[in-house]
């Protein structure tokens, strides 16, 4: 255990007794325990395993190379459909865990194999993901905010693009688009 993440579980009122119960199991599967982005993240040699994370419905168990996990009790979950590489197991209950105590030790193997194996998931370019017609425009009108796009890392185009398309209506992404063009002509993500 790492002292350092005490403070989460003990500052935990939802979910109390189930993050106990994934940090065993983390534990038990011989991870380091560390604290990244204010969730308890269990590591192997430096590297990303699984993270325990709840929400106001489900705690769950999030693998960050899921995707590349074999499911044999189907509970591995995609977030959303723009989630290419995580995949949750969610637990509304203690009893869930402790029903599934033996497969999530299993999963989390499984996730220690494929990480030391070396195996990458296969994300989707940025060229493949939907530019909303009233962004493609501005980029045909303006080569400056084109080139500044252009500049990004993938991974801010990415959200631009993911952020833009989301809205439903027409009125909304040109709200969007005209909001965040400042940002993209800075060299800023969604979130800088």
């Amino acid at each position: 255990m790492n002292p350092k993440v005490d403070f989460f579980f003990n500052k935990a009122k939802q979910w109390k007794k189930e993050y106990e119960a994934l940090r065993k199991i983390a534990l038990a599967s011989g991870l380091t325990e560390e604290l990244k982005w204010g969730q308890p993240c269990y590591t192997t040699q430096d590297n990303n395993i699984v993270l325990i994370h709840g929400f106001k419905e489900y705690c769950a168990f999030l693998f960050f190379k899921g995707a590349l996990l074999k499911d044999p009790k189907g509970i591995l979950i995609q977030q959303t459909k723009n989630v290419q590489s995580a995949r949750q197991i969610r637990f509304t209950n203690l009893k869930e865990i402790d029903k599934l105590k033996t497969a999530l030790k299993s999963y989390i193997k499984n996730a220690i194999e494929v990480e030391k194996s070396g195996l990458k998931v296969n994300f989707k370019k940025t060229k493949e993901f939907d530019m909303p017609e009233e962004f493609l425009s501005k980029l045909e009108e303006s080569p400056n905010l084109k080139s500044a796009f252009d500049s990004l890392t993938p991974g801010r185009q990415r959200g631009y693009l993911l952020h833009f398309s989301s809205a439903k209506q027409s009125k909304t992404r040109e709200e969007r688009i005209k909001k965040y063009i400042p940002h993209i002509l800075k060299g800023k993500g969604l979130d800088d």
